[in-house]
């Protein structure tokens, strides 16, 4: 590879998360440098609950060299078992074979990585830095933030998650994130499964009588871990979350599965201390505008799919990678954003659309349930086959060597390639 061509030097990436991180390390292979700030005043060691990265999502974070750090971190998990409710299998995703398998991991296991990497990289993360304006000149952008400081580049990246302050300074009349109607609560059990199950082989999601189930053993045998999505029309703040008390949250989820298998017992043994409740449960609308000017919008800041979808962090990183290719092969920033819009948008809306499919069916009520069960071991054994579901999402590979042309109207753009038999 040559020597990148973009005029950009350096980006003030806005937000400390995933995205923000992944961005950065991708910004320097790519020649660019970078650096972060976080609103949080401390990082966010220990912080978060238990997401997957797909086979897509691992090969992005490969791209940044992260590969062997993240293969040790998580637990493997191969087939993907859908139940309903009774014990009973309705169909399975046996993964794809030439794929690696997704990782189930603990948000803070991926952020100490990333933190880690970015001290050896020399990337700067400041905490503290609130963003709450932005001015444009003609050779770069000032960030001001809340505590009276300020800080210049040639870009500013917002990684700022469903909240974004970026995505309103691009663009005032950007729709906010949209609330699921679920409330996520999960935690760990000391009930041990069965089979291939108890030694974490498979992962299981099962569409309760009331509410949806999602559980897998652990790798070492020590017992389950497990989450529920609880119907919640009204959505209600992390303090009124937090002030309802885990022992409550408990009670809640054992009355809604009191009559699913094996979710009652393994709920029986859970204990609230291990617990977390997450009543965000947020999927961003399509979101007119990406960038303006020299302001762009990076993961969930601009493409958040529900949880139900397994690609938020995945999406996140994919679209960190893409972003800092872009940048680097075209001369101008206006460019390169144009050519990241127009490579990403097709693919993550259509992912997110998927996945508020799968959202609403989650929240509806029994009789739409019961409908699902009779009808989803047809579906899986046609539309729903692992090839056809799978392929097109966890397929997805950034090639890193090939270089980013313009967008031109009526020319396709050349995007990441699928693995596989599909590509």
């Amino acid at each position: 590879m040559s020597e990148p061509r973009t005029s950009s030097k350096k980006a003030l990436v806005i937000g400390g998360g995933i995205a923000g991180p992944v961005t950065a390390l991708a910004l320097h292979k790519a020649g660019i440098g970078a650096e972060v700030f976080e609103a949080y005043r401390s990082s966010a060691e220990g912080i978060g609950g238990t997401f997957g990265i797909a086979p897509n999502g691992l090969g992005a974070l490969a791209v940044v060299g992260l590969e062997a750090e993240v293969g040790r971190i998580g637990q493997p998990v191969g087939p993907m078992v859908i139940e309903d409710g009774k014990g009973g299998v309705l169909g399975e995703f046996a993964g794809l074979a030439d794929l690696p398998r997704q990782r189930l991991m603990r948000r803070a296991e991926l952020y100490e990585v990333l933190r880690r990497r970015l001290r050896e990289t020399g990337i700067e993360v400041r905490h503290g830095k609130r963003l709450v304006g932005a001015e444009e000149g003609a050779d770069g952008i000032t960030a001001h933030f809340a505590d009276g400081s300020s800080a210049t580049g040639d870009l500013l990246i917002g990684c700022d998650g469903t909240g974004s302050a970026v995505r309103t300074l691009i663009d005032p009349a950007a729709p906010a994130a949209r609330y699921t109607g679920l409330l996520g609560i999960g935690g760990y059990s000391a009930y041990r499964l069965p089979g291939r199950a108890g030694r974490g082989e498979s992962v299981h999601f099962a569409n309760g009588a009331r509410a949806f189930f999602g559980y897998w053993g652990q790798a070492d045998g020590s017992g389950t871990a497990w989450f529920s999505n609880i119907p919640q029309p009204e959505q209600l703040s992390p303090e009124e979350v937090r002030d309802a008390g885990m022992d409550e949250w408990l009670r809640r989820c054992r009355e809604l599965h009191a009559d699913d298998r094996p979710a009652r017992d393994v709920l029986r043994q859970a204990d609230p201390a291990t617990m977390e409740a997450f009543p965000r449960l947020e999927i961003m609308p399509s979101v007119p505008h990406w960038y303006r000017g020299r302001m762009v919008l990076v993961g969930d800041s601009v493409h958040a799919p529900s949880n139900s979808s397994g690609q938020g962090a995945s999406l996140a990183v994919e679209s960190a990678v893409e972003l800092a290719r872009c940048l680097r092969d075209l001369p101008d920033h206006t460019a390169a954003f144009a050519a990241y819009e127009a490579m990403r948008r097709p693919r993550v809306e259509k992912i997110a659309a998927d996945a508020a499919r799968t959202n609403n069916q989650k929240a509806s009520g029994p009789l739409a349930r019961m409908l699902f069960r009779a009808v989803a071991p047809i579906a899986m054994k046609t539309f729903m086959s692992p090839e056809k579901m799978l392929r097109p999402v966890h397929g997805y590979r950034i090639d890193w060597e090939r270089r980013v042309v313009p967008v031109v109207p009526g020319v396709p753009v050349v995007r990441g390639k699928r693995a596989g038999r599909a590509a």
